[in-house]
């Protein structure tokens, strides 16, 4: 017709679109095959075959995880038993050595150390700093405050040493005498290293080059009442400072927070621990009222602390035998730990979670 403009008409292949489809449609189901999580169509729905499929591999990786954890205990408990049997071979080849303390290394890694670990890490979830201030190699002296009416601080500073120094150095204690009367807990002392706390067996280990801790406190300081936690007693005479002198040694303050809460001693019956030759008979809310129940510690949170090294290169030979000086250098280590111990509490919120 006169006036109309014909529109043009694309014209329609059928055929051709319908290949087209079902070629992307084949493709879309083969990428769905490749991996049941990829869907062809971000926003359609998957099908019955791919949610299958999905469940079907998270299974197989959940099955394949539940398999390792099972194993896990299972090479633990072949590790310790490997463990045990090669113990138990250098014990009776004679394989391991002895120095003149009575310190056996091989017995103390095998059987002291793991021991000691379950309450290091587990109970008393004990926290270290300052490592860096103890030598890797030759002597130094560790001086600590002393609590807790039984010496669990000394048994946590020996692991913290080993195990939170790069060296892994051994810590020789000074203990007293009582200890090494007890029968086998004497015994199991020498052989992890420890000695009688006097002048001369510190001289002697500060000359061999050992890592050296002693607590001059002593029983003043393991015996005190809870309401005179983390208040230094008295040093007594500075023997540690001249042993520190006479070998050169570096002597390094060490702070412990922890260790006075474990068994809160309410009182001292003087009366029996005269009549048992003890030191302090100690009465806390649990012993003796709870039996052998009460002798297990409190789990209060530890914090252990290294401060910077004292050097003592620069003192004279006969300073070690000047009271003067020994004084005035136990009153510096003395000074530098307690000022340590109120910074510890004072960033503490919690006895037991720290």
């Amino acid at each position: 017709m006169a006036g109309e403009t014909r529109a043009n008409v694309i014209p329609l292949h059928t055929n051709r679109g319908r290949v087209a489809a079902r070629r992307r449609a084949d493709q879309r189901a083969e990428s769905a095959r490749q991996h049941p999580s990829l869907l062809a169509d971000p926003h359609g729905r998957a099908s019955a075959e791919q949610i299958a499929a999905v469940v079907r591999e998270i299974d197989e990786h959940r099955r394949a995880a539940a398999a390792g954890s099972a194993e896990a205990p299972l090479n633990e408990l072949a590790q310790r038993v490997a463990a045990v049997a090669g113990f138990l071979r250098q014990r009776l080849t004679g394989d391991y050595t002895v120095d003149e303390f009575g310190f056996d290394p091989h017995f103390n890694a095998a059987i002291v150390r793991p021991l000691l670990r379950f309450f290091f890490r587990s109970w008393f979830r004990v926290e270290v700093s300052g490592v860096e201030n103890l030598p890797s190699d030759g002597a130094a002296l560790v001086v600590a405050n002393h609590a807790g009416v039984l010496p669990f601080d000394g048994l946590m500073l020996s692991v913290a040493v080993h195990d939170e120094h790069p060296a892994q150095r051994d810590l020789r204690l000074l203990a007293a005498d009582m200890v090494f009367d007890l029968p086998v807990v004497g015994e199991a002392a020498r052989k992890a290293g420890h000695t009688m706390a006097c002048t001369t067996d510190a001289h002697r280990l500060l000359a061999a080059g050992e890592l050296t801790a002693v607590f001059p406190e002593g029983y003043k300081g393991l015996g005190k009442r809870f309401e005179d936690r983390y208040r230094l007693q008295r040093f007594g005479r500075g023997g540690f400072v001249t042993a520190a002198l006479r070998t050169k040694a570096p002597i390094v303050p060490c702070s412990i927070i922890g260790s006075e809460e474990i068994y809160p001693m309410l009182t001292d019956v003087k009366l029996l621990a005269r009549l048992f030759g003890l030191p302090y008979f100690p009465v806390t809310p649990l012993f003796p009222l709870a039996g052998p129940a009460g002798l297990v510690p409190l789990p209060s949170k530890w914090r252990i602390a290294f401060g910077e090294p004292i050097y003592t290169n620069d003192y004279s030979a006969s300073d070690a035998d000047d009271p003067m000086v020994t004084f005035e250098l136990t009153d510096q280590v003395r000074e530098t730990i307690q000022q340590t111990l109120y910074r510890l509490l004072a960033g503490r919120r919690n006895i037991f979670f720290g």
